[in-house]
């Protein structure tokens, strides 16, 4: 009896472990997401202190992208309506 009492035991314990295994393997997934835009934004930062004209650009692309955006709510409102 004690011998099985114990087997579970150690069948708890494995689960518990692969669990905070997995647990630890997303919090590592997620740290390298993280790191990786992290690194993006710093050099997109470096880019644009560098390059004054770069802001401007990605300003007129902003505003392009809003207003190709709210076209295309508005036309899709517009299928939804029909």
């Amino acid at each position: 009896m004690a011998e099985s009492e114990s087997q579970e035991r150690n069948h708890g314990n494995m689960e518990k472990m692969m669990e905070h295994t997995r647990e630890l393997e997303e919090l590592l997934d997620q740290m390298e997401k993280n790191t990786v835009q992290a690194n993006c934004l710093a050099y997109n930062l470096v880019a644009i202190r560098t390059n004054p004209d770069l802001t401007n650009a990605m300003k007129r692309l902003e505003d392009a992208f809003l207003r190709c955006k709210e076209q295309m709510e508005k036309k899709w409102e517009e299928v939804v309506m029909q």
